[in-house]
């Protein structure tokens, strides 16, 4: 992590000119060092959980501030060489000059063939222009020692964004098992499993399922229901994303759905908006792994397209409790060091659906989700 912080501080003085740079540098390097401490002490913390959620987080978003450092670099780097290219010409001049003025015995700079009045101006000419050769000398100096100290961040920011990319599986693996022994999270009802199957069996849309599922109650345990009515327009997104799909627009099948996707990364960590009730975990139709949450009556959050799930049906779970994981593989360093030069950005390759359903019908995710 030390090692993290010097590389990471070279991003930031190499690149100061371009206003926040720096400052994101340094966070990434706060963000995964804090990360790392996180999952050192969340094996004996007395809410294990909740320890691994914010060491999941930590890291994606230590991750994702070195990447967009690393961006940044390439765009830097990009900018500083097609510089240098379009003054190849100009550069080469200053060389041939500097150079020349380097190999001539200083006596001779300070003669000229016409005489006295030849030297004198001479000189003169040669006083001003020397400053503005000098300039020229270090402003070239400068773009190539900072072309050096990205190609050097370049160069280290592969173990080290593998460092963060281990780190950020093991903080995913430790907290699936972790859920996986859980037995004391709250429960407001118990499954009927066979109601269930005969619901999945004969709902042939969303909607319908979503209709019948008081029917999978088999045994209601009471309890105060959450009601998040009162945070409505201020959700925060179940996780790191991007929109890329608003309600009710088409999707390249010319597919219509009334809720909205999100880009996230491979492995993005899926928490609760709000406290809520789980209402349904698992496949479901077309959209893969689904849990739909209840975090007020008649209220229900529909999230599709997880790679794997990490609540039960019955289940309470607070605000920011972790859901789940997004699927994909994580790219290995070196491609995403590629990535950043390249400039293509390509972090978030996963799609999750986030449908809202007010009653008995949809209703706009924005109306409730702080979607910017």
């Amino acid at each position: 992590m030390i090692r993290l912080a010097l590389v990471l501080s070279l991003l930031g003085g190499a690149l100061a000119a371009q206003g926040d740079t720096a400052t994101a540098a340094r966070e990434a390097a706060q963000r995964l060092t804090e990360a790392r401490v996180l999952l050192e002490a969340a094996e004996g913390a007395s809410d294990q959980i909740g320890a691994l959620t914010q060491t999941v987080a930590a890291f994606e978003d230590g991750l994702s501030a070195l990447r967009e450092g690393l961006r940044r670099a390439a765009i830097r780097q990009q900018t500083v060489q097609a510089d240098l290219a379009a003054r190849t010409e100009e550069i080469a001049a200053l060389l041939s000059v500097l150079q020349g003025i380097g190999l001539t015995p200083e006596p001779l700079l300070l003669l000229h063939p016409t005489g006295p009045l030849g030297t004198a101006r001479s000189g003169m000419l040669l006083a001003e222009m020397t400053p503005a050769l000098q300039q020229r000398a270090e402003e070239l100096r400068l773009q190539l020692a900072e072309l050096a100290s990205i190609a050097a961040l370049q160069q280290d920011a592969v173990a080290l964004l593998q460092e963060g990319l281990d780190g950020t599986s093991a903080a995913r693996a430790a907290l699936a098992q972790a859920v996986q022994d859980r037995t004391d999270l709250p429960r407001r009802f118990v499954e009927d499993p066979v109601a269930t199957q005969t619901l999945l069996a004969g709902a042939d849309t969303l909607a319908a399922f979503a209709d019948g599922l008081g029917q999978i109650v088999d045994r209601d345990l009471g309890g105060t229901a959450p009601d998040a009515r009162a945070l409505k327009g201020s959700l925060p997104l179940p996780a790191a994303a991007t929109l890329l799909r608003g309600a009710g627009q088409a999707d390249a099948a010319g597919v219509v759905r009334p809720g909205i996707v999100l880009a996230t990364a491979p492995g993005a960590l899926v928490t609760a908006p709000a406290a809520a009730t789980v209402r349904f975990q698992g496949p479901l139709l077309e959209y893969g792994q689904v849990i739909i949450l209840e975090p007020a009556p008649d209220l229900l959050v529909v999230l599709a397209g997880l790679g794997q799930v990490l609540v039960q049906t019955g289940e309470v779970v607070a605000p920011g409790a972790a859901l789940g994981l997004m699927g994909g593989t994580s790219p290995q360093a070196q491609a995403i060091l590629t990535e950043t030069v390249a400039g293509t950005g390509a972090a978030r390759t996963e799609t999750l659906y986030l449908e809202v359903r007010d009653g008995q019908g949809s209703v706009d995710p924005a109306d409730w989700f702080a979607l910017q």
